[in-house]
């Protein structure tokens, strides 16, 4: 077990509270974010030719379903001008390209145009640790790409503060994909061996980093995925306890190389 000299944050209820901005939509008088795409599609064909609303909603829930089976079956996030093309597919139509683009770009920067929440913490936390150790994310991106995610970061003045940010949909595979590790690993310029990935969900932010030997903190401070058998080095339930739950891994670490 080496020091450690990274650590890798999950986004979506690690650092960004997933959902928090439905209430707001909601406050606002606006449809929650699924409505609000399949709106969107509606609307867009509907300029051409007319479509029955249940089709589009046929046609996205298979699509949706096709995306959960490649994300947790073959390690893939599709981007949304996949999905968005697949969805048109079974619905054998199509868009001119700017208008294709555009529905695509809407899809893409709705959590722009109503920001979800951090998680409780998260910024003392990510605060605490700058200069303590090179950080990072290493994040999943189902319709926020990785520009939205940085622009979501920098809204809340944490862009800054990360040395390395890999996207899924940037690298062509998602966690637990060893591969998302290895990139963060050589991004930080550090050995995957001293590195410390912090997520909520087990098999992909504690299976995943223990594939090319770096530790695993589960993040239980948004939410509890259940599970009394997690295989992670530590459980952190508390934003507060993050910079002690880390020290005592080093510890180990550094103990465990003097031996």
């Amino acid at each position: 077990m080496s020091p450690i000299q990274a650590v890798t944050f999950d986004l979506w209820d690690t650092i960004v509270l997933d959902d928090s901005d439905e209430p707001k939509r909601t406050e606002l008088g606006l449809p929650s974010k699924p409505e609000q795409r399949r709106i969107l599609v509606h609307e867009s064909l509907s300029r051409h030719r007319a479509i029955d609303r249940q089709q589009i909603d046929t046609a996205y829930d298979a699509t949706d379903a096709a995306f959960r089976q490649a994300w947790y079956g073959k390690n893939v996030t599709w981007t949304v001008t996949e999905r968005l093309g697949l969805l048109l597919d079974k619905l054998d139509r199509t868009l001119p390209d700017g208008e294709f683009a555009e529905l695509v770009r809407l899809h893409e920067e709705m959590e722009l145009e109503v920001k979800p929440e951090l998680v409780p913490g998260a910024r003392e936390a990510i605060e605490a640790l700058k200069g303590v150790y090179r950080l990072g994310v290493i994040s999943d991106a189902i319709f926020s790409p990785g520009r939205t995610l940085r622009q979501l970061l920098d809204h809340y003045s944490l862009l800054e503060h990360f040395d390395s940010l890999i996207f899924s949909d940037e690298i062509g595979c998602s966690k637990p994909d060893a591969r998302a590790f290895e990139e963060a690993a050589a991004d930080l310029r550090v050995p995957p061996e001293t590195l410390v990935h912090l997520g909520d969900r087990e098999e992909k932010d504690i299976g995943g980093p223990h594939q090319v030997g770096a530790l695993g903190v589960l993040i239980r401070v948004a939410c509890d995925r259940g599970g009394s058998d997690s295989r992670a080095d530590a459980v952190c339930d508390d934003f507060a306890e993050l910079p002690e739950i880390l020290e005592k891994l080093n510890s180990v670490a550094k103990g465990t190389r003097s031996q």
